[in-house]
């Protein structure tokens, strides 16, 4: 599984509308078939920021989401609402079996 954190720091003014863009990137990107979890999170101690916790079944997954045309989209308009470029990460990882 593929596991990418992308860190989002938002304009305050431009909030509501980034807000209002993103829920169709998240709807979209959770109806693809290699999505396993897309939440957006809203960062408790740093003001302005949001990350965007995705998970993929693999890179293959990834790399159809990042060529979709909302994901596209969004990352043409994602200027206009954010102060600073936007931070990703990306992790392998495996559930783990309790």
């Amino acid at each position: 599984m593929i596991i990418i954190h992308a860190e989002m720091k938002v304009n305050r003014k431009a909030e509501a509308e980034f807000l209002e863009s993103v829920q169709e990137l998240i709807e979209s990107s959770r109806a693809e078939a290699g999505n396993v979890s897309y939440k957006l999170m809203k960062d408790t101690e740093k003001e302005d920021t949001y990350l965007m916790i995705e998970q993929w079944k693999d890179q293959e997954a990834v790399g159809a989401h990042n060529a979709s045309s909302h994901f596209q989209a969004f990352v043409a308009k994602a200027p206009q609402y954010l102060t600073a470029p936007l931070h990703a990460q990306a992790f392998i990882g495996q559930p783990i079996s309790k």
